[in-house]
């Protein structure tokens, strides 16, 4: 049950470098510049999460730091369009289309912080301007706790850990469908119907390899590290993929390729740090985020550079990786043949403001690893 993200450092200037690009010679000699291997789509976010698609030509972003949905069209760079607001700030993580209407995830309620318009661990619809709550997740893991961890200390009342704390959504396929939601809080994908019920459809095992084994936990039937699932996607040949940040160890992520209609696990991929995100094509590439991919423990030194910190890793349907280094990325979509990403999502962590991107990020820009 821990939860999704735990970024402690700070930093206290930043200079942001412009991605460059190298000139490419035409047939007729003259130099021409060559399309930038990531190139900014829209820029001055705060905490853009999660990123899916949005009818053909467009992208839904949630903007967690500004308590909005924005719809950014990738054709133009710069073009945003406000959705949804008045969610409060770092209250949603994320947001899915579903037909007419925008379902939209809730984290963890923090309860030293005021309280927000809209409870935490919740699914909330938006429909023509007009926000309501659509499901309790929280009441699902108090009545069910899908983990079979301990969740409250002796007294009672004390959580032992975040007990719910959703991340992300996938819209479910077909008519009358509902989401499923990666809760980290819960180490549990949830699914909630077009009524609003909530049921377990996946809990991933704790992991306790490597840096996870004997990990103490809430209990000592569950040491190691949690899986914290973060991402969903569906995939080829009916299969849905979910990416887990196990604890954030170095190397332990996974990513469980489960049946789509029963929920049972057909491969686990393993080898990522902290996962984030996930999109796969139609081929069975899979594209992972690993938002905290170079971040040093403890308090940074003068020379840090937040920009070195994440990446993407491509691997492709024979297991071969590439990876693209791109700053803090959380969410990844893939909309037809072009890869997007949300970019310096977790700035605001680090007392940088305004910083948060989203992405295009060419097959150019995957190097092997050095």
């Amino acid at each position: 049950m821990r939860p999704v993200l735990r970024v402690v450092t700070t930093a206290a200037t930043v200079t942001c470098v412009a991605l460059a690009f190298a000139p490419s010679a035409s047939a007729h000699g003259k130099h021409r510049p060559a399309p930038r291997p990531i190139s900014v789509v829209a820029g001055g976010l705060e905490g853009p999460f999660q990123i899916s698609r949005d009818g053909h030509h467009r992208l839904l972003v949630m903007e967690s730091g500004a308590g909005r949905v924005i719809s950014v069209d990738p054709r133009k760079r710069g073009s945003v369009r406000t959705l949804v607001s008045g969610l409060g700030p770092n209250a949603a993580s994320g947001a899915v289309r579903v037909g007419k209407h925008i379902a939209i995830v809730t984290g963890e309620a923090d309860p030293s912080a005021p309280a927000g318009p809209y409870p935490g661990s919740s699914v909330l619809v938006a429909s023509k301007g007009k926000v309501s709550v659509f499901a309790d997740l929280m009441a699902h893991e108090l009545k069910y706790n899908p983990d079979g961890q301990t969740q409250f200390a002796p007294d009672g009342t004390t959580p032992l850990d975040a007990l719910s704390n959703p991340f992300s959504l996938l819209a479910e396929r077909g008519r009358h469908a509902g989401v499923l939601v990666a809760d980290g809080g819960a180490n549990a994908v949830l699914r909630v119907n077009s009524k609003g019920r909530v049921s377990t459809f996946f809990v991933p095992p704790t992991v306790n390899t490597g840096a996870c084994a004997g990990r103490p936990n809430n209990d000592a039937a569950h040491t190691g590290c949690d899986s914290v699932p973060t991402g969903l996607a569906y995939g080829p040949r009916n299969t849905i993929y979910v990416s887990a940040l196990t604890g954030e160890a170095p190397g332990e992520g996974r990513v469980y390729v489960l049946d789509a209609r029963t929920a049972k696990v057909r491969k686990v991929i393993k080898g990522f740090t902290a996962p984030t995100g996930i999109a796969v094509g139609r081929d069975g590439t899979m594209y992972v985020t690993e938002v905290l991919e170079g971040m040093p423990e403890g308090e940074p030194g003068p020379e840090f550079d937040p920009a070195t910190v994440g990446q993407i890793v491509k691997v492709s349907p024979w297991g071969k990786r590439t990876y693209a280094q791109v700053t803090m990325p959380t969410g990844v979509v893939l909309a037809g043949r072009s890869l997007y990403a949300t970019a310096w999502s977790i700035a605001g962590f680090l007392g940088i403001e305004g910083a948060g991107q989203v992405v295009k990020v060419s097959d150019r820009a995957f190097r092997r690893a050095s």
